[in-house]
């Protein structure tokens, strides 16, 4: 698989657990970073096996529910590489809880977390690449998305939400060079996870790394054939 090593990739949810191991995957086949993130510092944001640090850029404490915060970061990119070719989202929230207990107030919080969280990036990167005809941007959705578990209402819904605006996105950007598609993770491997759930198998779960370099083939041209695909990663149940 041959890459541009100009690529310019922003991988949001940089100091999780699959935004990590995305940065990571993507570093490996030398691509510029960009690694957002609410939390955290520039310097602990970026991978610390670069080679140089300083030719990748970090924006902690961008506000991905705020869409002003995302096109500042997107300007940001734009100024320091004149170029975006690629954008992973990895953000989002999780929660379960009874369609009887849970209120306006969970379902809010899940479809900002994973819908509006993710229109406001795309958006804002979108306006930036559309330009220069080219590039791919990748969503996280689940699979509980697809057939909604029991106490997950609020979750699957928001990232049912997620997969239509990608297939919109996808049907809207046809002919313009830019391709968007989505990974569909069953539940993966993490110390959350395996402390959540200390009676399950994790070694039947799907991996962050796993998951990453999937992300990171439909951002490549070697995906290039591919937009609107919800590719689901359902690990080894």
């Amino acid at each position: 698989m041959t890459h541009d090593p100009r690529r310019v990739i922003l991988v949001t949810g940089a100091a999780g657990n699959l935004g990590r191991a995305t940065l990571a995957c993507l570093a490996q086949e030398g691509a510029t970073l960009v690694a957002v993130d609410r939390m955290g510092d520039a310097a602990s944001l970026l991978p610390p096996d670069l080679p140089d640090a300083t030719a990748h850029l970090a924006l902690p404490g961008l506000d991905l529910l705020d869409a002003a915060s995302c096109e500042a970061g997107i300007a940001r990119v734009m100024a320091r590489f004149g170029r975006l070719d690629g954008v992973a989202h990895t953000v989002g929230g999780f929660a379960m809880q009874p369609l009887t207990e849970a209120g306006p107030t969970e379902w809010e919080a899940m479809f900002r977390l994973n819908l509006l969280s993710t229109l406001n990036i795309f958006r804002a990167a979108i306006a930036a690449m559309r330009p220069a005809g080219r590039g791919s941007l990748c969503a996280v959705g689940a699979l509980a998305a697809l057939k909604a578990p029991a106490e997950m209402g609020a979750y699957a819904a928001s990232k049912g939400a997620v997969l239509r605006l990608v297939e919109s996105y996808a049907e809207e950007l046809r002919g313009t060079g830019l391709r968007v598609n989505a990974v569909l993770p069953g539940t993966m491997d993490t110390p959350q996870n395996r402390a959540a759930m200390p009676g399950a198998e994790p070694g039947a779960w799907v991996r962050p790394e796993e998951v990453a370099r999937l992300i990171a083939f439909l951002l490549s041209d070697a995906a290039g054939a591919l937009t609107g695909a919800l590719v689901p990663a359902a690990g080894r149940n």
